[in-house]
């Protein structure tokens, strides 16, 4: 019944993710890069817990299993995603909002490389020419223009949207892992309760610690509460897409059919922002889809 659910429901998430993007970068210019953070998970909450709370009253003969193996995924999830969202927002304001999105499919790339050092993965041909069609297209993408030689912003915005790849290529495996743990029976109440359980810890977390070292990154997103509540909605509706397609489906090919999320981010970047992208960003940008697609056939 649920098997080819994960489709639309990516599809969903890509949408909603750009939008929530979107709005965090509104509010950047006065909460800061930690502040907009914080805007997804704390305001995203009270609809992550709506959900969970319709859920658990659709589904009968719950049985939830919080085990030490779904708080250690939940947990190394929602930190890698914690750091992925802060170096996602910084790189969309320092190389451009499509450009940004564009960075972030590196997650699946990186994390392929990663499993062959860490944990000796193997991988088919045809993925490992993925791997190498997406990083040479990243490396285009992430060239400094002659325009850009005199100020660093521009590479320092493509550096941090390569560590917002590769945090993110962590946590999709690991909230898959907890969703499993959780209660693979039910998939729908596992990804909404996974949602609203990590960002409850997530919310909390980065309240503390602005609260102890940043205070009026904080004071700015609780005076700006009426306008964060948008980016809460998209947070958590994405947020839920994205866990309920990884409960029924591998990362792997989730993530792929996640570039769609790209080309809305290049619309949404030309409609809102004004950003205008150049020949050469948009042919490396399709390589970065192409390479990501191809490193799922493993």
């Amino acid at each position: 019944m649920f098997s080819l659910l994960w489709i639309p429901a990516t599809v969903a998430a890509s949408f909603f993710q750009v939008g929530r993007n979107a709005l965090q970068r509104g509010i950047m210019g006065t909460a800061g890069p930690w502040g907009a953070t914080l805007v997804r998970f704390l305001f995203g909450l009270p609809f992550a817990l709506a959900f969970v709370a319709l859920a658990w009253w659709w589904t009968p003969q719950l049985a939830p299993h919080f085990g030490p193996a779904f708080w250690t995924a939940a947990s190394g999830g929602a930190l890698s995603q914690v750091a992925a969202t802060a170096c996602l927002l910084i790189a969309m304001e320092r190389a451009g909002f499509a450009v940004g999105t564009a960075l972030q499919q590196s997650s699946l790339p990186l994390a392929a490389l990663l499993g062959l050092v860490v944990y000796h993965d193997r991988m088919s041909g045809i993925a490992w020419a993925g791997v190498a069609i997406t990083t040479a297209g990243l490396a285009v993408l992430t060239w400094p223009s002659a325009q850009a030689a005199t100020g660093p912003r521009p590479v320092s915005g493509a550096a941090f949207g390569l560590a917002s790849g590769l945090c993110f290529g962590f946590s999709l495996n690991a909230f898959r892992h907890a969703a499993l743990a959780l209660n693979p029976a039910h998939p729908v109440f596992s990804a909404l309760a996974s949602v609203a359980i990590v960002q409850a810890m997530q919310a909390a977390g980065l309240t503390l610690a602005l609260l102890v070292w940043n205070r009026a990154a904080l004071r700015a997103v609780m005076a700006g509460w009426r306008g964060s509540l948008g980016a809460g909605l998209c947070g958590a509706c994405a947020s839920a897409g994205w866990f309920f397609a990884l409960a029924l489906s591998p990362a792997a090919p989730v993530r792929a059919l996640g570039v769609v999320e790209a080309p809305i981010a290049a619309w949404a970047g030309r409609r809102l922002f004004s950003e205008r992208l150049h020949l050469r960003q948009i042919l490396s940008g399709g390589a970065v889809m192409i390479g990501v697609v191809l490193t799922t056939l493993y």
